[in-house]
């Protein structure tokens, strides 16, 4: 049967005929189907270029961590943020912008992000572990074909063999090359001698570690996190904690903690001592030195001393504690008009500038006519501006003077609504002295009593004393779980392997020829490992290459 043509003598299918039918020159795609489309999208998201992406994206998506309170982190500022923002704060709590880390959007972003360096590092790392159990490549039979090469003629004197003087060559350049950590194999055969040699692969290593230790540092803070919880407390100097759920400030379980399993261990404060820079010196007025002395005792041991100092927690029963901060608490005592201590407790203020110049709120429920609420600002070292207003020119208690104003009525508890320690709704309120009540605000000293106003009794101020505040957590146990600390230190050491490694790949090749013997040497064209080559020159330059010799009779 002919074979049908187009006028031209060409077959029907050829590329330059005519298409057939009313198809004209629209190409047809293959359907892909579900599992081609699943093909395709795994290839994109384990490709190099989606995991930069997904790693920009991020590191964009932890940005509203570091700018709104967490609530993991700063319960308190969330409760605050929620007092001056009423109107955008809920929105930003809709978005999830007070639990970042554990938003839907921040983890979908991070399990994505997993999924690709998996997808990108298992295959380049099981090429790259083939590459590196393989034979250097076979010398090429024409270098001269090679862009880059140069030939060298080399006479052979009278009397020797052409043959051994190639082979005494090729062997020389074997170990040179070999010397200088190339990896040398020798291809001699059809009338050559030859020796292939290659090195590199360290930049590819570095590579594979740096990802590898970016997934380690994934899969620490998502499993570790999961098992680790956090929580915090204020303590002041002579008060006790028990680790338990009840006696947290605030607590934060990861996905897998039971609040009701926690181990068991108390502590004390014993003591908190602060070392201040004084004025006048460099860096007057600073903190210089934090220091809690705990008492920590565990379930049928002894009581054991430790101290925890900024950045050097306190192990205790496999928890780490932390100091996060300090403040004073100042002891207040109230009395009513019946001469009966109604409140004493030294209350925790928060400070609100770096001279510690603290805000508190002090509330008294029962005992009164009425319930009282007193928010009061504590001066350590108290100076007088020049509008009149009162504030802290020094941390330390050198002129210590505390203010309180008065407010009485309805302090909004008795319904059980969960109220913050540190903020005072005055709504139902009546405010009795400072500010425009027309009655100045209290303003007591250490060991000063004043009389409440309207007759409702006394206030004492007893003393102020310090308080830290302190976080807990099993986040760093004994037996060291991989919590990712180490990852990030293999990471940066493979960024400085990846900067001083150079991948080098080079060929040489040695041919004797009548009355002489030629040494040519080439650097090699691009490839898929993107090795690099430099030039060489046989054999009175040591620098690595690969050799090739064949003999002929002179």
């Amino acid at each position: 049967m002919t074979e049908p043509t187009d006028g031209v003598l060409r077959p029907s299918d050829h590329a330059d005929s005519a298409p057939a039918g009313d198809g004209g020159d629209d190409i047809t795609q293959p359907r892909l189907g579900v599992v081609g489309w699943m093909r395709w999208g795994w290839r994109q998201l384990t490709s190099m270029r989606t995991a930069l992406v997904l790693l920009l994206l991020l590191a964009i998506a932890a940005v509203p961590g570091s700018i709104v309170p967490q609530r993991s982190a700063d319960p308190n500022g969330v409760t605050q943020y929620f007092t001056d923002n009423p109107d955008l704060a809920p929105v930003l709590d809709k978005l999830s912008m007070f639990d970042v880390y554990t938003s839907p959007w921040f983890s979908a972003i991070y399990i994505l992000l997993f999924i690709s360096l998996i997808g990108c590092v298992l295959p380049r790392t099981k090429h790259h572990w083939k590459a590196l159990r393989s034979q250097p490549p076979r010398t090429p039979a024409r270098l001269g074909r090679l862009d880059d090469h140069r030939d060298v003629t080399v006479s052979v004197p009278e009397g020797q063999d052409a043959a051994a003087v190639a082979a005494a060559a090729v062997e020389t350049a074997a170990a040179q090359l070999k010397k200088s950590g190339y990896r040398v194999a020798r291809y001699d055969g059809r009338g050559s001698f030859s020796v292939s040699a290659e090195r590199g692969y360290l930049r590819e290593t570095g590579n594979l570690v740096f990802h590898a230790a970016l997934v380690g540092v994934l899969i620490a803070v998502g499993v570790g996190g999961g098992f680790t919880y956090t929580g915090q407390r204020v303590l002041v100097e002579g008060q006790a904690f028990a680790n338990s759920l009840l006696d947290y400030s605030s607590f934060n379980p990861g996905r897998f903690v039971n609040g009701d399993t926690l181990t068991p261990y108390s502590m004390t404060l014993d003591q908190f001592d602060v070392n201040y820079v004084a004025p006048g010196q460099p860096g007057g007025g600073q903190a210089g030195d934090f220091v809690a002395h705990m008492t920590t005792q565990a379930p049928g041991a002894q009581p054991q001393d430790g101290e925890i100092r900024v950045n050097h927690p306190l192990d205790v029963q496999g928890d780490r504690v932390y100091l996060l901060g300090n403040g004073y608490a100042p002891t207040v005592t109230i009395r009513n008009a019946q001469g009966e201590e109604v409140f004493h407790d030294s209350v925790a203020f928060l400070p609100q500038d770096a001279n510690m110049t603290s805000l508190g709120v002090i509330k008294v429920a029962d005992g009164m006519p009425e319930q009282l609420g007193l928010i009061g600002f504590f001066y350590p070292t108290m100076n007088v501006l020049d509008s009149g207003a009162l504030t802290s020119t020094y941390g330390a208690l050198e002129y210590p003077v505390l203010t309180l104003r008065v407010y009485a009525g309805d302090l909004g508890i008795d319904d059980g609504t969960p109220r913050s320690v540190y903020t005072l709704d005055p709504t139902n309120m009546t405010q009795l002295a400072g500010g425009d009540s027309g009655t100045p605000a209290i303003q007591l000293m250490p060991g000063e009593t004043q009389d409440l106003p309207n007759g409702l009794g006394t206030i004492t101020f007893d003393n102020g004393v310090r308080r830290p505040r302190s976080r807990g957590g099993p986040d760093a146990r004994r037996r060291r779980r991989p919590d990712g600390r180490e990852a990030p230190g293999v990471a940066a050491r493979r960024i400085r392997i990846h900067r001083t490694i150079p991948p080098r790949h080079r060929k040489s090749r040695l041919r004797p020829c009548p009355d002489r013997t030629r040494s040519s040497s080439t650097r090699s064209p691009f490839s898929w490992c993107g090795r690099r080559s430099a030039s060489m020159c046989w054999p009175s330059s040591p620098t690595p290459s690969t050799s090739r010799a064949a003999p002929t009779s002179r």
